[in-house]
């Protein structure tokens, strides 16, 4: 017992306190190692995480928008080639249509010596020379159409709003419109009548003549010839025909038809649908009523005969077509019909229809001067030989308004 004690004395109560001590401290020592070592394992590795993801983030964005601008490059380059291709495929097409207006120019020409050939008719000086006119491009050719009895009428278009002598040259030269009188001849070749005009002509030197028999049942088959020759003799914009008792402007008219020289098949005049007339006797009766319906039926849509323009495509068409077209006893229906089933732009300008003074006097001073005035009630000028001194004087355009304006 008592070695025992011995044993469990002072010395051993003094070791026993010195384990603690060291239990204590390496406890200490064991959890600061802890802390330090989950510092090390998850807050460090962490921060790389963030930075190395946001390098990446970073990356991408730069790649992005290195994407985005080669593609805004490529878009702009390729907008740029778009446009570019866009506007050859245009010139090419313009090109295209040059030649195939010039193709139709040259087979109408041999069409038209052709029929000279087969019908044994002289071949026209005009249709003699036509290698070098055609090559010359003109703006509008203006068909006066006139007759055997009309001297007066001339000698009053002359003395009024057509140009005459070295003007009427300038105009051809230098604007490119070309004015004749168009009359075909007399059914007793080489008569009195025909030698009255060829002297006329040698005076004056502007008439176009047709190869047709003049008559006034005949005046659709006079218009068709008039298209096909002037087709064939000169290569224009535009193809007018007007009477020789309307008065015209030639700068203004030059003008309004100068805004459709884009469209390629136009058909400009003051469109009108009147009555189909069954009755015969009457002014304008149309023996085939039956064809446009039940009895006061209305004809389609077309441009008054007085004045009217139509663009090359359309009088090419007519030329090519001359022999298949259907002539009605009213000129200006048979120019309506030839158009039905066309793809044709209808242009309706009334001031291509203005009335005497004071109409077109009253809009001359407006400043909405008048392409072509005319009185209604005659179909013309009434008794124009007379008036239309008067009407030029109060409804013509300015005297420079021709030379000053380019078509």
């Amino acid at each position: 017992m008592a070695s025992w004690k011995n044993r469990g004395g002072p010395e051993s109560n003094s070791r026993n306190l010195v384990s603690r001590k060291l239990s204590i401290f390496l406890c200490i020592s064991c959890f600061c190692a802890g802390m330090l070592f989950t510092d090390r394992m998850w807050k460090e590795p962490e921060a790389k995480g963030i930075s190395r993801s946001t390098r990446n983030e970073a990356e991408n964005l730069k790649f992005l928008a290195e994407d985005c601008n080669t593609k805004s490059n490529d878009v702009r380059r390729g907008s740029k080639y778009n446009i570019g291709e866009v506007s050859k495929t245009h010139n090419a097409v313009q090109t295209l249509d040059k030649t195939i207006s010039k193709l139709k120019m040259e087979l109408v020409a041999a069409r038209a010596m052709q029929d000279s050939i087969v019908t044994g008719s002289p071949i026209s000086d005009d249709l003699s020379l036509l290698n070098p006119i055609k090559k010359r491009k003109y703006f509008m050719v203006i068909g006066i159409n006139t007759a055997f009895s009309s001297r007066k009428r001339r000698d009053s278009v002359r003395a009024t709003w057509m140009p005459q002598g070295d003007k009427l040259k300038k105009l051809e030269e230098e604007k490119g419109i070309i004015m004749r009188f168009v009359i075909g001849h007399s059914a007793t070749s080489g008569g009195i009548l025909d030698r009255a005009i060829e002297a006329e002509e040698k005076k004056h030197g502007d008439f176009l003549r047709l190869e047709h028999i003049e008559g006034y049942l005949e005046l659709s088959a006079k218009t068709k010839k008039y298209i096909t020759t002037a087709v064939a003799l000169w290569d224009a914009d535009f193809y007018v025909k007007v009477d020789d008792d309307v008065h015209v402007n030639i700068g203004t008219l030059g003008a309004t038809l100068s805004r459709y020289q884009s469209k390629p098949r136009v058909y400009v005049g003051c469109m009108k649908s009147g009555p189909v007339l069954a009755h015969k006797g009457v002014r304008y009766h149309e023996p085939e009523h039956w064809k446009f319906g039940e009895e006061g039926n209305k004809y389609f849509r077309h441009a008054t005969g007085q004045l009217y323009a139509i663009s090359r495509d359309l009088a090419t068409y007519i030329s090519i077509n001359q022999h298949v077209l259907h002539k009605y006893a009213n000129e200006d229906v048979s120019i309506g019909s030839w158009f039905i089933g066309l793809d044709v732009e209808h242009i309706d300008d009334r001031r291509l229809c203005c009335g005497t003074p004071p109409d077109c006097e009253w809009k001359a001073q407006a400043g909405n001067v008048c392409v072509a005035s005319f009185d209604w009630s005659c179909s013309g000028i009434c008794r124009s030989a007379d008036r239309i001194k008067d009407v030029h004087k109060r409804c013509g355009e300015d005297v420079s308004a021709l030379w000053n304006t380019s078509f």
